[in-house]
């Protein structure tokens, strides 16, 4: 059993309305609990926010939605439905790959689609791994759902369970890229299949292969986009608690938490003081922490993942060669995580993911005009150029990543865009994230599952954190997770969509 908070919690106060906030506000109200939700901003959605500039509708956070059964359950709290609330458009193909050679892979997500496509680009040899890769990858998103993933952890003590050893029986113990690379021979498959360690801040070839269940998530189990944008999700999320009851304040900065003892009794912020039974903690750790008052000790000091510099271009143009999601991948593999991760410098050759939005839903630009995001991954504040830096680095790095795309097939982007927002880390980190990131810290196996900065922090008797920083982790599906466990914590029980129930049953009405 894992421990639950004590005493009263009739009315709970949630700090922040991302998807964390609002995965657990609607938790908590189909559990019965009256719920007050206090939100910086002028709206919900936190991180996966929406930036009105000259027409354009931009999304200045998460650019894809899987596993949306997650998101489900928190509709279903309330006796509510995700399909009901949000169009959900499946991409196909989830991603487009090109290479520096020239190559261009479409991953789709469908397993005979996705057997003929690597078919085509690499060999019969290369397909047939493709289906055992497939396979291991679905036995270890099943191995992980409700035992690591969907689970609140107080000792790791709660671990030695059969579900460990089943884990340890498929691998995910060892390192993400030899575990790929026992199924498919092809450099540049095996790049498909653990690029997305980089969410997880660690290389690859280091990383543990139990994280290679976000490249189920990526490549298996479906990649949706809501129309009208990822930001559709948590605006659906807050209309449907407010429905259910939740009250929202919006623009208001909680500047400090009453106490009595070690239980919170009121949130304050700038303009009223909310009393409450119990809280739950959204933002970034050190925010979260700083509040509280008081932070864990750890035997070290938390490592963080690297962070992002985020392009949003609204344009007078297109190209046809970009997907929905395109992965432009560099000639540098290993070197570049080394840059990200150890060295702290900029990409020398870089992987770059280009979105463009507007392939799937026009209407979140003007007319005939293009929504372009280029994300290139760069490292996070404490190893790589610092916030101050970051004031004269950014003009200058916009620059060459647009001379980068150019050599690279989008000829004349420079020269298309009519609206443009440039987020670096010096920005992440004015938003409160810890090291200029926006990944949190990274998924080593030192912060992993009960290694990982608990959702129960000593010291506070009706405190619950929820958000990337805690359990699970980083991540859409993660984040809305820690939703779920944190309202469990105060509830003593799980949601109405359990863990079991929804690995079994594909979201119905999601359109193709």
């Amino acid at each position: 059993m894992t421990r639950t908070i004590a005493g009263p919690t009739d009315h709970v106060v949630v700090v922040g309305a991302g998807l964390a906030g609002l995965s657990a506000a609607l938790h908590l109200l189909g559990a019965g609990r009256r719920v007050t939700v206090v939100e910086r901003g002028a709206e919900p959605g936190g991180r996966a926010g929406r930036l009105e500039l000259g027409g354009y509708r931009i999304d200045t956070g998460p650019t894809v939605l899987t596993m949306p059964d997650i998101a489900d359950e928190a509709f279903a709290a309330v006796g509510a439905s995700l399909r009901d609330r949000v169009d959900l458009i499946e991409l196909r193909p989830a991603y487009r790959a090109r290479f520096a050679d020239g190559s261009t892979l479409d991953v789709h997500t469908d397993a005979e689609a996705m057997e003929a496509e690597i078919e085509r680009f690499a060999s019969s040899a290369d397909a047939a791994g493709y289906r055992r890769l497939r396979h291991w990858l679905r036995q270890l998103y099943r191995a992980e759902r409700g035992r690591f993933l969907d689970a609140d952890f107080d000792s790791p003590l709660q671990l030695l369970t059969p579900g460990l050893v089943r884990l340890a029986a498929l691998g995910g113990f060892g390192r993400w890229e030899a575990c790929v690379a026992r199924h498919l021979r092809d450099e540049r498959l095996r790049r498909v299949f653990t690029f997305q360690s980089l969410y997880a801040g660690v290389p690859p070839e280091r990383a543990m292969a139990a994280y290679a269940v976000i490249a189920y998530m990526d490549t298996v189990a479906g990649v949706y986009f809501p129309r009208g944008g990822m930001h559709a999700l948590p605006r659906a999320m807050a209309d449907v608690a407010a429905g259910a009851g939740a009250e929202f304040r919006y623009g208001q900065k909680v500047t400090r938490l009453e106490r009595a003892g070690e239980r919170v009794t009121a949130v304050v912020t700038d303009d009223e003081r909310i009393p409450c039974d119990a809280v739950v903690l959204t933002p970034d750790l050190p925010v979260t922490y700083r509040l509280l008052g008081r932070a864990p000790r750890r035997p070290a000091r938390l490592r963080h993942a690297p962070s992002a510099v985020v392009l949003h271009a609204g344009c007078d143009r297109t190209w046809p060669e970009l997907a929905h999601h395109t992965l432009s991948f560099g000639r540098a593999w290993r070197g570049t995580f080394r840059q990200l991760t150890r060295t702290g410098e900029l990409m020398s050759d870089p992987s770059l993911l280009i979105t463009r939005p507007t392939a799937t839903d026009p209407g979140l630009a003007p007319p005939g005009r293009h929504l372009h995001y280029v994300l290139a991954p760069c490292p996070n504040t404490d190893i790589g150029p610092g916030v101050t830096e970051w004031s004269t680095l950014a003009p200058r790095y916009r620059d060459s990543l647009l001379r980068e795309l150019d050599r690279r097939g989008l000829a004349g982007i420079g020269s298309a865009i009519e609206a443009e927002c440039l987020v670096t880390p010096a920005d992440w980190s004015a938003q409160g994230h810890a090291a200029g990131t926006p990944f949190s810290a990274a998924h080593t196996f030192a912060q992993t599952g009960p290694f990982r900065p608990r959702n129960l922090v000593r010291g506070t008797a009706n405190a619950v954190l929820a958000g990337c920083g805690t359990t699970p982790g980083v991540g859409v599906p993660p984040v809305l997770l820690s939703g779920k466990l944190a309202a469990a914590r105060i509830t003593g029980r799980p949601g109405p969509g359990a863990a079991t129930r929804s690995a079994r049953r594909p979201l119905e009405g999601v359109r193709p």
